[in-house]
C-alpha cells in the first residue's frame, strides 16, 4: 500500500513537472493511478528506440550527469554521509522534473527508469545504517548504468 501511495505521489509530481496542462494533470493522474496498480513488470522494462538509444533532452543532461558525478565522487571517495549524498541527489532530480519537456515515447521509457531511480534515492534518505545505504548507493550506481545504456 505504502509503495502504491508513493508512486502516485511520484506520479503525481513527474506529470505536473513535465509541463502538463491542468485538466491533462487531473485526468493523467487518475489514469496514472488506475494504471499503475495493474501494471507488470514486463510494462516497466526499459526498452531501446529501435534499437538505439532514446534521446534525452539537452536541458535535462545536466542533472543526469550531475547526479552521476555526485554519485561517483561519493563512491570514489569513500564518504560516509549518506543522508548529505540523499539530498544532492533529490536536489538534482528536482531540477531534472522541473526542465522536463519531452513528450511521447522517449518520455514514457524515462519515467520508466526515473521511477525507480527516485525510489532509490528517498529509500536511501531513509536508510537507518551504513550497510544498508552501502547496499542503496550500489543500486543507484546500477541505475545510472541503465541510463547510460538506454538514454544519451
Amino acid at each position: 500500500m505504502n509503495k502504491i501511495i508513493l508512486m502516485l505521489t511520484i506520479g503525481s509530481f513527474l506529470l505536473y513537472g513535465c509541463g502538463n496542462s491542468t485538466n491533462e494533470k487531473s485526468n493523467n493522474n487518475r489514469e496514472t493511478a488506475t494504471h499503475q496498480q495493474h501494471q507488470h513488470d514486463d510494462e516497466q522494462t526499459i526498452r531501446l528506440n529501435n534499437g538505439e538509444k532514446w534521446l534525452v533532452n539537452e536541458e535535462m543532461k545536466p542533472f543526469i550527469l550531475e547526479a552521476e558525478n555526485i554519485l561517483t565522487e561519493y563512491i570514489n571517495n569513500n564518504l560516509s554521509d549518506y543522508k548529505t549524498l540523499a539530498e544532492q541527489l533529490k536536489e538534482k532530480n528536482s531540477g531534472l522534473i522541473k526542465s522536463c519537456t519531452m513528450k511521447g515515447e522517449s518520455h514514457d521509457e524515462l519515467h520508466k527508469w526515473l521511477y525507480p531511480h527516485i525510489e532509490l534515492i528517498e529509500s536511501l534518505s531513509k536508510a537507518e545504517s551504513t550497510e544498508e545505504a552501502s547496499e542503496i548507493i550500489a543500486n543507484l550506481q546500477a541505475s545510472f548504468l541503465t541510463y547510460n545504456q538506454y538514454f544519451q
